[in-house]
């Protein structure tokens, strides 16, 4: 098989498993991984063969650029999912991924939870409060959508206030979590205009964060 018959079939390879990437993404990803390995290929010591085994099987080297692509595009997202997607894909990557995961679905739940607390206040008003009994030395707290209306000592605090003050804290942990992930995607690698480096494993690298792949 000559060079180039190695070097079509290798991007004919990519182009297959890069999914549901833009037309544009996908033409411009082939146009970078094409004269990476030209120019890659024409160092002394390296051949087209040497080339692509350094950058991996086709499948996988696509598979980093898809990951590269979504968090790229959840990083501009304001939906739950697109930003859990994301961080997920992260959290792969190592414990810093893992942490920022953890806390988003942390603070995710968190504000439903306190959204539905409010909606369900209106069906169930005895049930739904919080309630405290009253004591400094011994104090008691209930909170959320009880069995049974709780009895004497314990007493509801904030009444049919649990409505607005559950939205309120619920928005505000759903708008803080959002814009927290916003900010870890964005502040993680991002695009850059292709391999230039002289060095085979720089190139390698560098083409490989060329979709924001770390």
């Amino acid at each position: 098989m000559t060079d180039e018959q190695q070097v079509e079939q290798y991007l004919s390879s990519l182009r297959a498993n890069l999914g549901a990437i833009t037309l544009a993404e996908r033409e411009e990803i082939l146009r970078e991984i094409r004269a990476h390995i030209r120019d890659s290929a024409e160092e002394p010591g390296n051949s087209v063969s040497v080339v692509l085994l350094r950058l991996g099987p086709a499948a996988a080297l696509a598979a980093e650029y898809r990951d590269g692509v979504l968090i790229r595009q959840a990083s501009r997202s304001f939906s739950p999912w697109s930003l859990m997607r994301a961080t997920l894909r992260i959290a792969a990557r190592g414990i810093l991924g893992i942490l920022v995961f953890v806390c988003g679905l942390s603070g995710y739940l968190t504000g439903f939870v306190l959204i539905l607390t409010a909606f369900l206040k209106l069906f169930f008003p005895g049930r739904t409060g919080l309630w405290t009994n009253g004591s400094a030395e011994h104090p008691q707290y209930l909170g959320g959508t009880m069995s049974h209306t709780p009895q004497p000592p314990m007493h509801e605090i904030l009444g049919w206030w649990l409505i607005p003050a559950a939205l309120l804290a619920g928005a505000f942990f759903l708008v803080l979590t959002t814009f927290a992930i916003r900010f870890f995607l964005r502040i993680s690698p991002r695009k850059r205009s292709g391999p230039r480096s002289s060095s085979p494993h720089n190139q390698q690298s560098q083409t490989r964060k060329a979709a924001g792949i770390a």
